[in-house]
């Protein structure tokens, strides 16, 4: 049996990743994201899941604000999380989050995003509750933040650009 290795991306798997993502979502949407946020500098952690040399597995954190009281916050937002879908079930996203989330935490980060399935995303410590108080474009039952140390409850999250273009698309 092989061992999967997670490790930071870097420009030569541009490529690689582009394909984990587009197999996982089953269309280009998310694979384009990611490229803008890269090329746009808003990447704060990026990291993917290697198992044999070959990418599987990529999480993204991009930079989010949250602007409250006239004061902008720092904190991340995960997206996207993808993986092969030959190698669904086999704990690869669960992997990436959680090395992705100790990562955030050593860099200080303090709040996390995610706009995902809770039943996923809640095993990781994000709440829906957590995450109400904010004013989003994307403000629903999937919205879910965790909170590392002392961030804001409340405020208008405000994304990178590249999510605005798509939502734009």
């Amino acid at each position: 049996m092989s061992m999967m290795s997670i490790r930071a991306a870097t420009p030569r798997d541009r490529e690689a990743i582009r394909l984990v993502e587009e197999h996982a979502f089953g269309q280009k949407a998310e694979a384009g994201l990611v490229d803008a946020l890269v090329s746009g500098g808003d990447a704060v952690v990026e990291l993917v899941a290697e198992e044999e040399g070959q990418v599987v597995g990529h999480i993204l954190f991009s930079r989010l604000y949250v602007e409250h009281a006239g004061r902008e916050f720092p904190a991340v937002a995960l997206a996207p999380l993808a993986v092969e879908p030959a190698m669904h079930g086999s704990g690869i996203g669960g992997a990436l989050v959680r090395e992705a989330h100790l990562r955030l935490k050593q860099a200080g980060e303090t709040l996390a995003i995610v706009l995902g399935d809770p039943a996923y995303y809640s095993r990781f410590g994000y709440e829906r509750q957590r995450a109400a108080g904010f004013e989003s474009d994307y403000q629903c039952d999937a919205l879910q933040a965790l909170a590392w140390g002392e961030a804001p409850e409340a405020g208008k999250l405000v994304y990178a650009t590249a999510f605005g273009a798509e939502l734009a698309a």
